[in-house]
């Protein structure tokens, strides 16, 4: 539930910071996009599901099968990440445009993922999930459960396949 919260906390606030921004510069935050939306094949759970259910999951999209959260929500690899250095590359306005992925501990449960799923200790004492090292995201702009949105953004941001890989170039 905190999660949620904190999630949609941040969703608005990111709305809100990404309607100011210019887009010039390096920001790879990805704050202009073109929309790529794409409605899942599968059910989604809520948050209201049995306790042990999977923090990630696979699920359908535009793009193939991709790995989604508890939430049906896209999960993405940021491409200057070190794959397993234990730290995130996103940080400050970063983290307000991609939102880490959260499990409640160490343990993360993944359904049908096949590349390595971990956690790494964020400076605030969250676990954020890993697949094969390296840590993943959501994307503020995916508004609904099989949004696409930051496939691709600025070359650096893109989602996850089930078994680990990048999805896209």
């Amino acid at each position: 539930m905190r999660r949620s919260i904190l999630l949609t906390t941040l969703g608005l606030v990111a709305t809100a910071t990404l309607v100011g921004c210019s887009g010039s510069g390096d920001d790879d935050t990805g704050a202009q996009t073109e929309a790529t939306t794409d409605e899942m094949t599968e059910s989604t759970p809520s948050d209201d599901g049995p306790a042990g259910a999977a923090d990630l999951m696979t699920a359908d999209t535009s793009l193939g099968s991709v790995v989604v959260d508890k939430d049906g929500m896209t999960v993405y690899y940021f491409l200057k990440d070190t794959p397993g250095s234990g730290t995130s590359a996103c940080t400050g306005d970063c983290l307000t445009a991609w939102p880490p992925v959260y499990a409640e501990s160490e343990d993360v449960v993944a359904d049908g993922v096949t590349g390595e799923v971990g956690t790494i200790e964020t400076p605030d004492g969250e676990y954020q999930v890993t697949i094969d090292g390296r840590p993943v995201y959501l994307f503020a702009q995916d508004e609904a459960p099989g949004d696409v949105n930051g496939q691709g953004v600025n070359q650096v941001w893109y989602a996850v396949a089930p078994d680990g890989s990048q999805v896209g170039p």
